[in-house]
């Protein structure tokens, strides 16, 4: 809520190059720019957040990039190009939906309608086309009908997610929302999640089988945390990939995909990434 964070306030950018330029210098390979909205970053110094990217990408040493959360509202062309053009910018955008339906979107004051949000995915997935995109959907948002919901299973299914953060609605004291008479019955919250998590999950399932055969860049962070005989890292469109390896954590691996669940890839370490 603006009204309890204030207004937004950015760092300055040398502030910002000066920080990564030290952990660069101390071995870090990857960052991640954060804000509550990091895509209006730059507004209140002159400059924006697609220079912001470009500038970072610059830091030698720096072979990875991310950033979140964005807000769909604010997803200019210049970061798309930005994120295209940057070679350390990761091809991952976690791009929160919240639901499938304008009425709601409306609603919960989003400032987007579901058509601007799938115009800007078809924008993201025709210059980055190996991207992945993940989410946040809120269920049962007060006056949320079946057909809501229904708007926003199928966006889910046209989006095609890597992944999501799914919540239920639960009323927050002095806000709009929860004083509205519309609230929806908490067993209806809950057939609604389950249905959107299996499907969600589904889709997942789907997304990360496609990565079989392929040979994934992953970036070691360590054991992995179920079996601490096989190693645990990310690719660079965040997927956590367990695999049979030696490598030392914050070494670029490349990594045959074997096998795939919703959640995870499997996978022997081929070798370091050239460099």
């Amino acid at each position: 809520m603006p009204s309890v964070r204030g207004r937004e306030v950015s760092r300055r950018p040398g502030e910002i190059l000066g920080e990564v330029t030290r952990l660069a210098g101390e071995g870090v390979r990857e960052v991640t720019l954060l804000g509550q909205n990091v895509n209006s970053y730059g507004r209140d110094l002159g400059t924006d957040f697609a220079e912001l990217l470009r500038a970072v990408d610059a830091v030698q040493g720096i072979e990875r990039i991310r950033f979140t959360s964005p807000h769909p509202k604010d997803f200019r062309r210049d970061v798309i190009s930005a994120m295209a053009e940057c070679d350390a910018v990761c091809e991952h955008a976690h791009l929160p939906l919240q639901s499938g339906s304008t009425r709601v979107l409306k609603a919960m004051r989003r400032t987007y309608s579901r058509e601007r949000y799938l115009r800007l995915v078809d924008e993201l997935r025709v210059a980055i086309p190996d991207l992945a995109l993940t989410t946040d959907i809120i269920v049962g948002f007060p006056g949320e009908t079946d057909q809501d919901f229904e708007e926003t299973l199928e966006v889910v299914q046209e989006v095609g997610y890597d992944g999501a953060f799914t919540f239920v609605y639960s009323p927050r004291q002095g806000t709009e929302a929860a004083m509205s008479p519309d609230q929806v019955p908490e067993h209806v919250k809950k057939v609604r999640i389950e249905q959107l998590v299996e499907v969600v999950q589904r889709i997942a399932q789907r997304q990360n089988a496609a990565r079989v055969g392929r040979v994934e860049q992953v970036l070691v962070e360590g054991p992995s945390r179920t079996d601490p005989s096989v190693l645990r890292g990310r690719t660079r469109r965040n997927t956590t990939v367990n695999f049979a390896g030696s490598s030392a954590p914050g070494s670029l691996v490349e990594v045959r995909i074997d096998d795939a669940t919703s959640t995870t890839l499997k996978g022997a370490e081929l070798g370091a990434v050239a460099a």
